[in-house]
């Protein structure tokens, strides 16, 4: 596929985004389209949440307690992505806020140790959507599924937000191998993560839009005047506080 394809979609979008996203077994012939690509981030997000979901549901089937489903939810989009995102919100931890330059932030989160933000990060981000799943189910098994599934396709639909808004923070990385999306790419992205949600949430949906949009103007805002931009550890921490604000929000 040529450099200069500048279509808004191909369908080879999708396995593009599942084997960015993912370590799922998705062929894929052509890696150039890169941020194009990025509209498809929240249909990556349904498959992964859509298995996570699956396997939450055979659980319940054989007579398994919710707090061991939601642990089951919880832990299988970590090893279908090789804890991508959770490295990242790790590394962002610890370098927003264990540096103090941009220079220093920036060579923390390179640095493949992790540090005391990131492990207190983790701790608590996997506690927020274990404690929120296991709640959800308790509640409604087909509330907890819908959001799953709202959760996944909105917060790797809030990376392309992030993508688009701030530059790159440094001149290599995953992220800026990636490349800048356009705002139609963005866009399209949102409308489908925001269709999906409405379609499984009902009203509900409008909050959990609201709640993923104000944490990602969060993170960017924190990223901008902490590092002047962003990397793919940034967008990783977004798609995990994202997904954690989806989950509370639907608690209320």
């Amino acid at each position: 596929m040529a450099e200069n394809d500048t279509a808004l979609i191909r369908f080879r979008d999708v396995p593009l985004a599942l084997s960015l996203l993912s370590r799922l077994p998705v062929p894929v012939w052509h890696y150039e389209r890169g941020a194009r690509a990025a509209w498809a981030y929240p249909l990556a997000g349904v498959v992964l949440g859509g298995l996570a979901a699956l396997g939450g549901l055979v659980a319940l089937w054989l007579g398994w307690p919710t707090p061991l489903v939601a642990l089951l939810v919880v832990a299988t989009p970590i090893l279908l992505s090789g804890a991508l995102h959770e490295d990242g919100l790790a590394d962002t931890a610890d370098g927003l806020w264990g540096g103090w330059t941009r220079e220093r932030r920036l060579a923390i989160m390179k640095d493949s140790h992790i540090g005391s933000y990131g492990v207190i990060a983790l701790i608590l981000s996997l506690g927020a959507r274990g404690v929120a799943l296991w709640l959800l189910f308790d509640a409604s098994p087909a509330i907890a599924t819908a959001a799953v599934l709202a959760a996944a396709m909105l917060s790797r639909a809030m990376m392309p937000v992030v993508m688009c808004a701030l530059p790159h923070a440094r001149d290599t990385g995953l992220s800026q191998a990636q490349g800048r999306p356009r705002v139609a790419t963005v866009t399209l992205g949102i409308g489908l993560a925001a269709a999906g949600t409405f379609a499984l949430l009902g009203g509900a949906g409008l909050t959990a839009l609201v709640c993923a949009g104000f944490t990602t103007l969060a993170i960017a805002l924190i990223a901008r005047a902490k590092i002047g931009g962003q990397t793919g550890d940034i967008l990783g921490a977004t798609q995990q506080l994202a997904e954690i604000a989806v989950l509370i929000s639907l608690l209320a």
